[in-house]
């Protein structure tokens, strides 16, 4: 929609938008646009509380009294908290899958933290940090040596002065937080055990675990195996899902 705004513009029409991602926004400066600090999928807070809403939408109208751009203003309230079943899951209000730009687990899990990113940097913003910051990788380049890994045990590691037991430590250290800080932010978030037993078995990167499980324990190298059995996969959670 930032975008679009300004092609409207130069057409005369005065655009207006609300954020729900103010980072987004200060990149693609459309012409006018409120950031509201609501959780994503709900640009007017909860659903059914219409003087709420009615607020919200004012204020996002009244940017159209600014003769030029870009306007970037944040809404002053905090939504009201979801009662019921308001409050209940870990589902987003909304969807954000996407085509894989690749086939298999790689892909999929590519897809998934894709998915998740918007309640990570929501959750590191309000926080103000981040505990998935061990290995120096992004998720993806993290998610994406994992899959390495699964397909090649003797891939070396990502940084010569980490030893590769050490790399593969950080690195799933990392996609572990990245996910349980994405879940947190989440409406209705869950307590920690819950939390951890949707990791385990409900998210393609659980799965990724098992599967670099059987990679190290497969491998040549001792202390791989070693981490493999003891350090990827808590011993509460193997043989996982089936086993």
């Amino acid at each position: 929609m930032g975008a679009l705004g300004h092609y409207l513009e130069a057409e005369g029409v005065a655009t207006t938008q609300i954020s729900l991602v103010r980072e987004h926004t200060d990149v693609m400066k459309p012409p006018r646009a409120l950031w509201v600090p609501f959780v994503l999928g709900r640009p007017f807070g909860v659903p059914n509380d219409a003087a709420f809403q009615r607020r919200v939408l004012i204020a996002v109208l009244r940017l159209l009294e600014a003769p030029s751009g870009p306007v970037l203003e944040g809404y002053p309230e905090e939504a009201p908290q979801p009662v019921g079943d308001e409050a209940q899951g870990f589902a987003c209000p909304v969807s954000f899958s996407r085509p894989g730009a690749e086939d298999g687990l790689a892909g999929k899990l590519q897809n998934e933290i894709a998915d998740l990113a918007p309640w990570y940097e929501l959750a590191r913003r309000e926080r103000g940090r981040t505990t998935a910051a061990l290995s120096g990788l992004t998720a993806e380049a993290a998610a994406r040596f994992v899959t390495d890994f699964i397909a090649d045990p003797a891939l070396p590691s990502y940084r010569e002065d980490l030893t590769r037991v050490l790399a593969l430590r950080l690195v799933c250290q990392d996609l572990k937080a990245y996910y349980l800080e994405a879940v947190a932010a989440q409406p209705g978030a869950r307590a920690a055990l819950e939390a951890q037993q949707w990791f385990w078995r409900d998210t393609v990167a659980g799965g990724a675990f098992f599967e670099l499980r059987e990679a190290c324990l497969k491998s040549d190298d001792e202390l791989v195996r070693r981490f493999g059995a003891r350090g990827i996969v808590p011993m509460a959670i193997t043989p996982g899902p089936g086993g």
